[in-house]
């Protein structure tokens, strides 16, 4: 997701999604985030990735519909929506790894 707007509706009003699909938001700089799952109807796992790849944090099977704030706690340079489960599944913890050109860039 590249501009506000995309950010911004990312999930929401989508009922399916690919078992080996997911977004990947791009915040252009590191710096605290938090997503929420309104108007979003299915259930996430939400990977927060700093700006050389490493996972942040893992927030594992998020409600559907939700206002909830869930912070990543930490600067990070993005996050990765995933079905959920998908983390559990693919044994992927924080600490790990993301491979991916956004991240081969310079650390902002």
């Amino acid at each position: 997701m590249r501009t506000d707007a995309e950010r911004s509706r990312g999930l929401m009003y989508r009922r399916t999604m690919a078992p080996d699909h997911g977004m990947l938001f791009d915040f252009e700089a590191s710096a605290p985030v938090a997503m929420w799952m309104k108007n979003t109807y299915l259930p996430l796992d939400m990977l927060f990735i700093r700006a050389d790849g490493t996972i942040a944090k893992i927030a594992a099977d998020t409600e559907p519909l939700s206002t909830k704030v869930i912070p990543s706690n930490e600067a990070v340079l993005s996050v990765l929506e995933l079905n959920a489960g998908t983390a559990a599944r693919l044994r992927i913890h924080a600490g790990d790894r993301v491979e991916h050109a956004l991240f081969a860039r310079k650390p902002r």
